[in-house]
């Protein structure tokens, strides 16, 4: 019996290894995760959407209106709870750091992460989802 050639193995391993990992989807495979999950994707394209320009825009108003009130926020190592977009926009560089502008700019629409508790954009640093009823988006985290 012939041995199997290493070198053959090995490529087709690697070559395998990486169309596994390649984890991008189409729009319409996140289109389709978002209806399967909470009946309807187009609110949370149009939310996506609105984030990523207020963000890259620093328009703290425009973000502080997206949020879902009270929210819980960490600044300076200190849980706080932020009870209204006047209390958000005072604090907003403190919550939306440069890591979380990074990330939301980053973010592309058909590689958000989503399950049952909401849709994720980067490592975690913003989630949002359906409040109420699911039409009505909001950020429910920001992590830094």
């Amino acid at each position: 019996m012939r041995k199997p050639n290493r070198t053959f193995l090995a490529t087709l391993i690697i070559a395998f290894a990486g169309i596994t990992t390649a984890g991008a989807q189409t729009v319409s495979e996140m289109n389709k995760t978002l209806d399967d999950l909470f009946g309807a994707h187009a609110p949370y394209v149009k939310f996506f959407d609105t984030l990523k320009k207020a963000a890259a825009a620093d328009d703290k108003q425009a973000v502080a209106s997206m949020v879902d009130y009270p929210f819980q926020a960490r600044i300076n190592d200190k849980a706080m709870k932020i009870r209204d977009e006047k209390h958000f926009v005072a604090d907003y560089d403190k919550i939306v750091t440069r890591k979380v502008k990074n990330a939301i700019a980053k973010q592309t629409y058909p590689n958000l992460f989503a399950n049952w508790q909401g849709v994720m954009i980067g490592d975690g640093e913003v989630w949002f989802s359906g409040i109420g009823d699911s039409d009505t988006v909001r950020i429910t985290a920001i992590n830094d």
